[in-house]
């Protein structure tokens, strides 16, 4: 006993290490805020988009007894914080960004340090109402019933995850069923919407991709064509996959029309809207998201259309027990957590997770720091400085997609005796070499379109004119060689 003593204590004079003092957290504490404020500060003036050179990245260089805060720091700014794309910039104008508010980083922190469990209810109590009375705020404004089921998960691909799994087990799609099953989406549906319904077991459903208009939205009348002749054909509509915010041009789908057609064949409604349901939250776009109330479930992104850091998405579920009854879990040494689900539904039995970060606090924190007039003013805002965009760009002669429904523009320049596809690639490397804001391009039948996506609270119209002004010296330079 006596040897196991020893070796106890030995080992715990060395573990200690891991507890530092006050003194050292304090120089921590000082030394990582200074940093995040100068990382901050720098951003108006930073780049968006820095080109890797080849470096080698070694990450695995941590001593058996540690380093210090100043090296570890150091080696974050010259690594992870230097080359690629800058999300937390507003020169951030290609992928739909993260928005990375301060705010949802001392969220994170607030988190981290207490290290609060926010999967179970009897856990942690407060933590479970603070994630769910968000998800009912969140139902409250897509116009959901107030007692429907949720999840902060992840993200997108988590939360369309979740949807699936949970309209596969309610509309009992399983065995034989399962190739009979048709689910209906546009060409620009999301990619994870596809990886949801493989990892979910339902690959070998049938998907149809159903036609769209000049604007890019799903045709309604050709999907009520397919959904007609499916059910004559003795085949299952299953689900349809509406799109409230397109990645590549921003479309929003009729989505009252499309809910007509599911009421009719009684099948699953789900409505992406990752990128763009945050928009509902401006009275103004009320209208274009007519009928996203009356779908079975939706997602949305807080991490895109309100600003947070990366790492949460909302799953939004109206038939909470058909959400439960997918998700939940039963574990012997979990006993003693099992409460009356009338106190609150536990996180746990609404998602696969079990062990999760507590996502709520970087939200709450956000909402209760600034209130909601500031998110919406910056939604708006960012729909306005699309529409600028395009307005400013057809002035210089490019083509353009749909005028913004959102916040993102497809456009292009037709060079006389050129080949178009070269000369937009051409363009759209001028602007990256520049690094002070950062585009994409995607591919539309085959054609490539550059693309503006605008939704960092830290986008501005000095931006979009610092971008419209690069752009067309490039447009005049590239047209003289």
């Amino acid at each position: 006993m006596q040897d196991l003593i020893k070796d106890i204590e030995k080992l715990e004079a060395i573990s200690k290490k891991l507890e530092p003092g006050t003194e050292l957290l304090k120089d921590w504490n000082q030394k990582v805020n200074a940093y995040g404020l100068e990382f901050v500060q720098g951003l108006d003036a930073g780049k968006a988009y820095e080109q890797y050179d080849g470096q080698e990245l070694d990450f695995l260089d941590f001593g058996p007894d540690g380093d210090s805060i100043d090296n570890a720091l150091e080696k974050i700014k010259s690594t992870v914080d230097h080359f690629g794309i800058n999300p937390a910039s507003g020169g951030h104008l290609g992928y739909i960004p993260g928005g990375g508010l301060y705010s949802s980083a001392i969220g994170d922190y607030l988190a981290a340090v207490s290290n609060r469990y926010a999967g179970v209810f009897y856990a942690n109590p407060g933590a479970v109402k603070m994630e769910n009375d968000l998800i009912k705020w969140t139902a409250k404004e897509m116009g959901y019933p107030l007692d429907s089921g949720g999840n902060l998960s992840s993200g997108g691909s988590i939360a369309n995850l979740i949807a699936v799994t949970t309209a596969r087990d309610y509309m009992g799609i399983e065995g034989s069923k399962v190739e009979e099953a048709v689910v209906y989406m546009t060409e620009q549906v999301h990619h994870c919407v596809h990886k949801a319904l493989r990892i979910a077991g339902l690959g070998k459903t049938i998907w149809r991709q159903v036609p769209m208009d000049s604007e890019y939205r799903m045709d309604v009348s050709a999907l009520g064509q397919l959904m007609d002749s499916d059910k004559k054909a003795g085949r299952i509509p299953f689900m349809v996959f509406a799109s409230a915010g397109t990645t590549d041009v921003g479309a929003v789908d009729p989505l009252n029309e499309i809910a007509d057609l599911t009421d009719k064949y009684s099948c699953w409604y789900h409505v992406d809207g990752a990128y763009g349901a945050a928009f509902k939250l401006v009275t103004a776009f009320n209208p274009l998201f007519k009928g996203i109330e009356r779908s079975d479930s939706l997602v949305i992104d807080p991490h895109k259309g309100l600003f947070l850091a990366y790492g949460l998405g909302i799953v939004l579920v109206k038939n909470v027990d058909a959400l439960a009854k997918s998700h939940y879990y039963n574990a012997n040494y979990m006993q003693d957590a099992k409460v009356d689900n009338s106190m609150d539904w536990s996180p746990a039995d609404l998602s696969p997770e079990l062990t999760k970060h507590f996502r709520g606090m970087r939200m709450w924190l956000s909402f209760k720091l600034f209130g909601m007039n500031a998110f919406r003013a910056s939604i708006e805002e960012k729909h306005l400085l699309a529409k600028y965009f395009w307005v400013r760009m057809k002035e210089e002669g490019f083509e353009l997609g749909p005028e913004p429904a959102l916040s993102v523009v497809i456009y292009r320049f037709q060079p006389k005796g050129k080949d178009r596809d070269t000369f937009n690639r051409a363009l759209m490397h001028t602007v990256l070499k520049d690094g002070f804001n950062f585009i994409s391009s995607t591919s539309i039948n085959n054609e490539i379109w550059l693309r503006l996506a605008v939704l960092s609270f830290r986008t501005h119209k000095d931006r979009i004119d610092h971008l419209i002004d690069t752009l067309v010296h490039a447009k005049n330079e590239l047209l003289t060689h």
